[in-house]
C-alpha cells in the first residue's frame, strides 16, 4: 500500500493501490442493488449548504456563493446529507439513500480524510433497530462483493458474518472503565460535571481543569471503551445519554437517553444512527446549546438552517444512518490508510494539486 508521503499518481503506487480501488467500485455497486432491491431510492443531496451542521466539535469549509446582482453570500461545503435528506422525507420520500462527497475540516489522520464518502440511507416510519439489522446485512454484502472472509484494521479482526455484539454505553462505561456513566445523568438529561470527573479520576482517567462532561465523556469512550469494540465480530454500542445526541430523540422509558447507536468493527467507528428528532423547537435548543459551546471552545458558530427546522415540523417519525464509505471499504480489503482506498486522495498544504 502507498505511503501518504508518496505520489499517488506515480504508476508503482497507483499499480499498489488498484485492488483496492478495484474492490472499492464492486462494493459499492453491490450495497447499491441491495438498497435497491429493498425499495430504496438513491438521491443526491446538494454539497453547498447554508450551514454545515451544528456540532460543537464538527468543523466546514466555508465558501462564498456571488449571485446575479454581484452580492456575496456564505456558503459551506455540507459535513453530511443528513439536513438535505431529511427535508426530502419531509417532501414524502420513505426510503432513500446518498453515496454523498462530504467534506469536514481539521480532520486528516489514518481513519480521518478532509473529503470522504459519507453512505447514509433513511427510513420513514420505521425504527431505530431496524438500522441495526441493515449494519448487519450491509457488512456481509460488501465483504462478499470484496471477496473478503475477515474484517481488518492493522492487527485486529473481525467476523463480517456473525451477528453484530449489542452494548449500551452504561454497560460499556461499567464493564471496561469502572463507571456508573447513568449516575451522572439526571431523568431531564442534566449532567453532573462534578460527579462524572470524580468517577473518571479514580478510574484513571487525566482530566483537565476546564473539561465539561461532554468533553470527560469523550476521554473515556476512546481511550477505555473504543479499543474494546469489534474485536472479533461487529459491535453496535446503543442508548447514548441525551446530551450526547444532538439530532436523536429520547429513547421512550428512559428520558436520560437517545435513540442513537454506533457500529464498531475492529475498533473503528463505521456508522452513526438515530431515531430522529422531529420536534423543531427541542432541535433549536440543541442547536444553539452546541454553537455556544463551539464558540466558546473555538470562537465561531455556524448559522442555523432554519428551511431545515421548519421542514422538521413537517417530517415524518424516522430512523437514519450515516457509514463512513471509505472505512468500510477499509476494513474488507484490509488497508491501513484512508488513503490507499481513495482514487485521488486530497493533497497535503505545499504538494501540489490532488
Amino acid at each position: 500500500m502507498s505511503s501518504a508521503s508518496v505520489p499517488f499518481w506515480r504508476p508503482d503506487i497507483h499499480a499498489d493501490r488498484r485492488p483496492a480501488l478495484l474492490a472499492r467500485g464492486r462494493v459499492k455497486a453491490a450495497l447499491r442493488r441491495w438498497f435497491e432491491e429493498r425499495g430504496f431510492i438513491e438521491v443526491e443531496a446538494a454539497i453547498l449548504q447554508l450551514s454545515p451542521g451544528n456540532e460543537t466539535h464538527l468543523h466546514g469549509f466555508a465558501t462564498t456563493l456571488i449571485d446575479n446582482a454581484a452580492e456575496n453570500h456564505p456558503y459551506y461545503l455540507h459535513t453530511s446529507p443528513e439536513f438535505a435528506c431529511k427535508k426530502l422525507l419531509a417532501a414524502g420520500e420513505t426510503r432513500i439513500f446518498d453515496f454523498a462527497r462530504v467534506f469536514r475540516n481539521r480532520e486528516r489522520t489514518a481513519l480521518h480524510h478532509p473529503e470522504f464518502t459519507m453512505l447514509e440511507w433513511y427510513r420513514a416510519g420505521e425504527d431505530y433497530e431496524a438500522l441495526m439489522t441493515d449494519c448487519a446485512a450491509l457488512m456481509a454484502e460488501a465483504s462478499r462483493a470484496a471477496g473478503a472472509t475477515t474484517l481488518r484494521w492493522r492487527e485486529v479482526e473481525a467476523d463480517p458474518f456473525a451477528e453484530p455484539e449489542r452494548l449500551t454505553l452504561h454497560e460499556a462505561f461499567a464493564r471496561h472503565a469502572g463507571i456508573d456513566l447513568l449516575a451522572t445523568v439526571s431523568k431531564d438529561g442534566a449532567t453532573d460535571r462534578a460527579a462524572f470527573a470524580a468517577a473518571a479520576e479514580r478510574a484513571g482517567i487525566r482530566l483537565a481543569a476546564d473539561d465539561s462532561w461532554s468533553d470527560i465523556f469523550s476521554r473515556v469512550l476512546s481511550e477505555r471503551i473504543e479499543p474494546h469494540l469489534g474485536r472479533g465480530r461487529a459491535t453496535i454500542l446503543c442508548e447514548y445519554p441525551i446530551s450526547e445526541a444532538a439530532l436523536a430523540r429520547p429513547k421512550p422509558g428512559d428520558p436520560r437517553v437517545a435513540e442513537r447507536f454506533e457500529l464498531y468493527a475492529c475498533g473503528v467507528e463505521l456508522a452513526n444512527a438515530f431515531g430522529e428528532l422531529t420536534d423543531p423547537a427541542e432541535q433549536r435548543r440543541r442547536f444553539e446549546a452546541d454553537m455556544d459551546e463551539k464558540e466558546r471552545i473555538y470562537g465561531e458558530r455556524y448559522p442555523v438552517d432554519e428551511d431545515f427546522l421548519a421542514a422538521l415540523g413537517g417530517m415524518p417519525v424516522a430512523s437514519g444512518i450515516a457509514l463512513g464509505f471509505d472505512r468500510l471499504v477499509m476494513l474488507v480489503t484490509g488497508a491501513r490508510r484512508i488513503e490507499d482506498v481513495l482514487w485521488t486522495p486530497v493533497a497535503e498544504p505545499g504538494r501540489g494539486g490532488a
